[in-house]
């Protein structure tokens, strides 16, 4: 049958037995993913030059940004290529988690390709409306929300970190609250997506967080040890979260300063999706917001710029938001911003994963 990739081989021959190790299938997925980027990369980027797919520049935006015009982006279409291409290697695809993971994850690189798309075809940085780009992610994150609720073992609680006793039941509100997540962290990580290696850099570190709590919610014994949710199947998802690690680490190769390619919007709410979905099935969502406090950052850095501007009659908290571009008017390097929000990135995954035993 289709699915009868390499995970089946274990059954077959016993010389494969490691096929059947979870460990082994996510190890083996990152490095496949890495594989494609890094050996596809030059090729990928010599193409985009010759088709005149470059970056789009905000007039805006901090004056160091200008030099970035012209430089190739929708490098997040080799992203998905490598995340579906190892996913579809190495997990196995009887389990249904994996396609929700694989399946939202290249609807929203849809979506971000058609916003890519018009931005270069108009040389404008508008792209799609947000109202009908916010349609369409609620309609892929409102799908996914109703599969989980409707699928056998599921149900409405929520995990809350830090209190191992305290389960609320959300019943048919966990929908929205499915779709608060993934919209969320999509449009999250598509704020963070604007130095070279920043949203890629702390995609992958996030990823490699939500890779051990998906494997440990995936194993009965490991989960009821831990006092975490056990989900049947989830263990699956670790061999996803090792694709996206392994993609975003071959991207940075090329991603980082000065970027020979950007991920652009194609691979941004890609990634941002990916990461809130496996969120939601591993029932981990609050972690999120520890895990990848960068992008919480980069969001109400946003929303209180917005906010205090209306409210003041024109006064700004920061010098420019998202907040990373705070730090480049005050004059730090680009590669100083992203490194510094890399270890906080580190630190805060670091605490995430205390988690497993401050229950």
């Amino acid at each position: 049958m289709f699915y009868h990739l390499l995970y089946p081989l274990h059954t077959q021959f016993g010389a494969f037995n490691v096929f059947r190790y979870l460990t082994f299938r996510s190890i083996g997925a990152a490095v496949t993913a890495f594989l494609i980027l890094f050996l596809s990369g030059p090729l990928f980027i010599r193409w985009l030059k010759k088709k005149q797919i470059g970056q789009v520049v905000r007039d805006d935006g901090p004056e160091s940004h200008f030099s970035k015009k012209g430089v190739p982006t929708m490098g997040g279409l080799l992203i998905l290529v490598a995340i579906a291409g190892s996913t579809l290697l190495w997990a196995d695809l009887g389990n249904s988690l994996v396609w929700v993971c694989l399946l939202l994850t290249l609807f929203y690189g849809l979506i971000g390709s058609v916003d890519d798309w018009r931005k270069v075809a108009k040389s404008d940085t508008k792209g799609l409306s947000a109202r009908g780009k916010l349609i369409l992610q609620v309609t892929g994150a409102c799908t996914v929300g109703l599969f989980l609720h409707l699928h056998p073992g599921y149900d409405g609680n929520l995990s809350l970190p830090f209190l191992k006793g305290v389960h609320p039941d959300l019943g048919w509100w966990y929908i929205p609250f499915a779709v608060a997540v993934i919209v969320g962290s999509s449009n999250a990580v598509n704020l963070t997506d604007g130095l070279d290696g920043l949203a890629s850099g702390t995609v992958m570190i996030t990823a490699a967080v939500y890779f051990i709590f998906a494997y440990a919610a995936g194993n009965i014994l490991i989960s009821d040890y831990l006092q975490l949710p056990y989900v049947r199947g989830a263990g699956e998802v670790a061999v996803f979260c090792g694709t996206i690690v392994g993609a975003c680490l071959g991207f940075l190769w090329f991603n980082s300063y000065p970027a020979q390619i950007f991920m652009g919007d194609v691979g941004s709410l890609a990634l941002g999706g990916a990461l809130g979905a496996v969120a939601i099935i591993i029932k981990q969502e609050f972690l999120l917001a520890i895990a990848g406090g960068i992008f919480v950052m980069e969001v109400l850095s946003v929303i209180l710029q917005v906010g205090y501007f209306k409210i003041s009659g024109g006064k700004r908290i920061f010098l420019m938001a998202p907040f990373h571009h705070h730090f480049e008017k005050k004059g730090w390097a680009e590669p100083r911003v992203v490194i510094r929000f890399w270890i906080i990135s580190i630190i805060l995954g670091l605490m995430a994963l205390a988690t497993l035993k401050l229950r």
